[in-house]
């Protein structure tokens, strides 16, 4: 990782967040209902991005990219698939973070030279990995 593939990843991971907190609300009220394709639209976009960003290492499943237009999705189904690209968008943060200090930082490669840590990799501060427990 370096300090560019963390903006990236932090954009994705709070865009992705937030469809799926909105799915969720729609889900809770209508788990059945359909989804439009408007939504569907911005939907597909994000795991597009995502799953180039995830790689085969992290994508939730190997065989499901995006969702078909041409399907009849509920809102159920779309939050059962954007709750595991956020648990495997978690699982990259745990495998790129460190603790310091009581903080927890992005371990990326590289950067500007007098903020370079002993090992040489640059640290931008980050959130806990959900999944992890102190």
């Amino acid at each position: 990782m370096n300090s560019s593939d963390v903006d990236k990843f932090e954009k994705l991971a709070g865009q992705v967040l937030g469809l799926y907190e909105e799915m969720s609300i729609l889900s809770k009220k209508s788990p059945n209902d359909a989804v439009n394709k408007f939504k569907l639209k911005f939907i597909n976009g994000q795991l597009s991005e995502s799953n180039a960003f995830l790689g085969e290492r992290y994508r939730p499943f190997a065989d499901f990219a995006i969702f078909s237009e041409d399907d009849i999705l509920q809102n159920s189904d779309v939050v059962f698939i954007l709750a595991q690209y956020l648990q495997c968008m978690e699982k990259l943060r745990g495998d790129h973070v460190v603790i310091r200090n009581g903080a927890w930082y992005w371990h990326v490669v590289g950067g500007e030279a007098d903020k370079l840590d002993e090992h040489g990799y640059t640290l931008i501060r980050s959130t806990k990995p959900k999944y992890l427990r102190d």
